[in-house]
């Protein structure tokens, strides 16, 4: 990625773990990822890299006064969706129904960001980028490739994306992908949407990072040697071939080798 991302894009995605320096290890051993500890003026935050570019961020979960939250938050990756003006972005978010967490709030020279919930319940990001803008690298292997929101209200979700951001939404037009809804920007697919009723009871609305992988059967096994857990075993899809996992600390992803979709005759 070359220069900032569209309104609407997902831009970058995080993680807020108990355990840091073992969640830098594990998806260092899983997808290549170079990364360690940041410095106090950032919390410690890390900015992982792939190839020399920040491809995700993780950090330890704790106050803003620095000491640990009790109970611990849920172990969840976070989708950050790219904007050109916060300030006003907020007060969409709030006139559509949606929930402030955090933010707007300055980090340092990089940008503006905030953390919302959508009227349905899942929890994004919102990123206005100054100095960074967000992945330097995407749709290689241990990169994102895909993000996707599953909640319990698909249109209650696409009206509130529509309204904060440039986004639409969409049926699918992929063949497979029936009841799938794609998000788009200037016409170009950014992100998904489904119902929760595909899941299992009980599973909170969620945006779901995916991340490409040369083969996912490897990466899957890698990944339970390594602590981690199988959500969704690997199987073949309108896109290629999936899986969903869990780290050891109970943060869920999916990886995918995606296929071009079949052309018709």
């Amino acid at each position: 990625m070359n220069g900032p991302y569209k309104s609407g894009t997902p831009c970058w995605i995080d993680l807020m773990v108990p355990d840091q320096q073992a969640a830098l290890d594990f998806y260092r051993d899983l997808f290549g990822w170079q990364g360690e500890i940041g410095p106090p003026e950032t919390g410690g935050y890390s900015v992982c890299l792939l190839n020399g570019k920040p491809v995700a961020g993780i950090m330890k979960a704790m106050n803003p006064d620095g000491t640990v939250p009790d109970p611990l938050p849920p172990t969840v990756w976070t989708t950050y969706l790219a904007t050109d003006a916060i300030d006003a972005t907020m007060k969409a978010v709030t006139d559509a129904g949606g929930s402030v967490l955090a933010g707007p709030m300055d980090v340092m020279e990089l940008g503006r960001m905030a953390v919302v919930t959508d009227p349905t319940g899942a929890v994004v990001g919102l990123w206005q980028a100054g100095s960074f803008d967000g992945a330097g690298i995407v749709n290689e292997h241990g990169a994102l490739i895909w993000n996707e929101l599953s909640t319990g209200d698909t249109g209650a979700a696409a009206a509130f994306y529509s309204a904060v951001l440039p986004m639409s939404a969409a049926p699918s037009a992929m063949p497979g992908a029936e009841g799938y809804t794609e998000f788009t920007v200037d016409g170009r697919a950014v992100a998904g949407m489904m119902d929760l009723s595909a899941m299992p009871p009980g599973v909170p609305p969620h945006w779901l990072p995916y991340f490409h992988v040369d083969d996912v059967d490897s990466v899957q096994a890698a990944a339970v040697r390594a602590g981690g857990s199988v959500m969704a075993p690997a199987f073949d899809m309108a896109a290629g071939r999936m899986a969903v996992l869990a780290d050891p600390q109970g943060g869920g992803f999916a990886v995918i080798t995606a296929s071009a979709p079949e052309q018709p005759a």
